[in-house]
This record gives C-alpha cells, structure tokens and sequence, in this order.
C-alpha cells in the first residue's frame, strides 16, 4: 500500500514535470515561437507522451501560456513584497490582489476551468491515471501567506490552507456568481469575509 509519504513525493515531481513543460513554452515564446506540444517537450527534455498527459491539447498548453500563467503574475510579485508579519493582513492582501484578476479575466479563468476538466475526463476515459492539471499555485501562495502562523500543527496547516482554497480562484467564482447569483463586487466580498471566518478559526486554540 502506498503510504503518504509516497504519494505526496509522486505529486510532487508531477507538478515538477508540468512547471518545466510551462517554463519550456515561456522559453519558446520569448523567442517569438507559438510552441506546439512537441515543441515543448523537446525543450523541456520530456517525452512527447508526457507532454500530452499534461496537456493533451495546443488550446490547454495555450491558455496556460498566454492567460493563466501572465495573468498570475501581479500576485506573485505581492508576495514578494508582503511587508507584514500578520497573517490576516497577508491574506486579504492575497485576495484583494488575485479576486479582482479573476475577475477582469474570467472569461480566461473559466476557459482554462473547461480545459482543465476536459484533460481530466480524458484520461479517466482512456483509463489512465489522472495528470496534475493544475499548478496548485493557490496551495504555494497559501503557504507564503501562513508562514508567520509557527503555532500550527501540520495538520492545522493543511487543513486550515485547505479551506482557505475554496475562498480563491475561478471555482469559487462561479459558485459566488452562477449558484448564488452574486454580482462581482458582491461575491468577492463574500469570499473575503468567508476567508477571514475561516483563518480566524483556524487560528484559534483547539
């Protein structure tokens, strides 16, 4: 039986593999080529079967390259200046930097949810084992925002970025807007003051 351990080092060199197939397409246009699939697994010395478990299509690789990837961007450079050692203030800084983004690009947002859905049906379809569709950038930024938090346990930590996931991001988006009929301002409102509930409980001493 496959213990934790094991399963999380697999997951961990999966997201590897698929970030050096996105650096590999960045590479490429930057030089002003529109990589295809094998284009990016030559540059990224994988093989093209890899490749395609990852993304199984030119449209997944595209919108990766051009909208999700760029459009992240302006929340990576936050983190890198955070300026704050309380995590509350860490995290609203997350949201109010990644929420209006999802916004403005949620046409793209939910263009790249279609293609990371598609990629998953297609492999359960072939039988083969489902491919790390995502980055799991929320999970990375989560991390940086709860780094001041040394009083978790690691299994208040997990559980705690775990629910704080659910309040970013397209997916929750759509539920904010699509189930419960919010406008823009309205849902993201919502998430914020879901995602401060939330910290502030798992915050608090057990």
């Amino acid at each position: 039986m496959a213990t934790v351990k094991n399963i999380d080092r697999r997951a961990n060199q999966k997201a590897r593999t698929r970030t050096a197939i996105i650096e590999a397409g960045q590479r490429l246009r930057r030089k002003g080529r529109t990589p295809t699939i094998e284009d990016v697994a030559s540059e990224a010395r994988v093989s093209r079967a890899t490749a395609y478990r990852y993304f199984p299509t030119k449209e997944a690789l595209q919108v990766e390259l051009t909208g999700v990837t760029p459009g992240v961007a302006p929340v990576e450079e936050m983190l890198g200046n955070l300026g704050t050692r309380d995590v509350e203030k860490r995290l609203l800084r997350l949201l109010d930097t990644f929420g209006p983004i999802t916004v403005a690009e949620e046409e793209q947002f939910r263009t790249a949810l279609r293609v990371y859905q598609d990629t998953w049906l297609r492999s359960r379809r072939n039988g083969d084992a489902s491919p790390t569709v995502r980055e799991g950038r929320r999970m990375r930024w989560l991390d940086e925002v709860l780094e001041p938090a040394a009083d978790l346990s690691e299994d208040q930590r997990t559980r705690l970025r775990a629910a704080l996931a659910l309040t970013l991001g397209i997916e929750s988006l759509v539920v904010m807007k699509d189930v419960c009929r919010l406008d823009d301002e309205e849902a993201l409102a919502a998430l914020r003051w879901a995602a401060t509930v939330l910290l502030r409980a798992g915050l608090a001493p057990e």
